[in-house]
């Protein structure tokens, strides 16, 4: 389900719409990274964010990239940009932080991978709709509003989309997705921790196809 030509943030957008999810993965061990990898793909999610907020990250982020080619990987809680260009270095993607700020944004038009900025407030909004993006994330989105917040922002940012992550679960998911200013969404309920510690391939499979196939409805 990847396709080529995604570098620029458009075709990005466009390729979240059709996997409509984006697994959130903390990888604590970089040989658990491919197997993990090969279960979402199987899964049927194959465009997948490994947050930096592991020591191995990069090192799984690499492995990725070298070891599931069909696999679309990106690097996420990127808060400087130094983080970026090393990621993009080991084969991300994609990049994606929790906001953004102006030495992120100056520095994505360097990393030659789309970048997805995260926002929380109207004014975060028109800030990175200034700079011509109009695909960001929206994080932390339970916490900041959810459905009510996204529902209340479709009518001043017509021509946004977003990734609403943070506090997505099986069971809110499909509302999400329902809206029509919502792009994709990101998580982790897909991916327990208790499944990858007992390397249970095979269930991270199971959930990220029923993650899938409910999305698709």
């Amino acid at each position: 389900m990847t396709e080529k030509n995604t570098a620029s943030p458009q075709a990005f957008a466009a390729l979240a719409r059709r996997t409509r999810i984006i697994p959130v993965v903390t990888i604590e061990r970089a040989e658990d990274a491919v197997p993990l990898a090969r279960a979402l793909v199987a899964g049927g999610l194959p465009v997948i964010e490994i947050t930096l907020r592991s020591e191995r990250a990069i090192d799984a982020i690499k492995a990725i990239a070298e070891g599931v080619p069909e696999a679309h990987v990106g690097a996420g809680t990127v808060r400087e940009a130094g983080q970026g260009k090393r990621a993009v270095a080991a084969g991300a993607r994609f990049i994606v932080s929790p906001g953004a700020t102006t030495q992120l944004l100056d520095a994505a038009q360097d990393w030659g991978v789309p970048y997805l900025p995260g926002a929380a407030m109207a004014s975060e909004i028109m800030k990175l709709a200034e700079r011509g993006i109009t695909f960001m994330k929206l994080f932390p989105a339970e916490s900041i509003g959810g459905i009510r917040l996204l529902k209340s922002l479709a009518a001043p940012f017509r021509e946004i989309e977003f990734c609403p992550t943070g506090g997505i679960d099986s069971e809110n998911a499909a509302a999400y997705l329902a809206l029509p200013n919502v792009a994709c969404i990101g998580g982790s309920w897909m991916v327990p921790q208790a499944a990858v510690s007992a390397h249970d391939w095979r269930s991270i499979s199971d959930l990220a196809a029923g993650a899938r196939k409910a999305a698709d409805r």
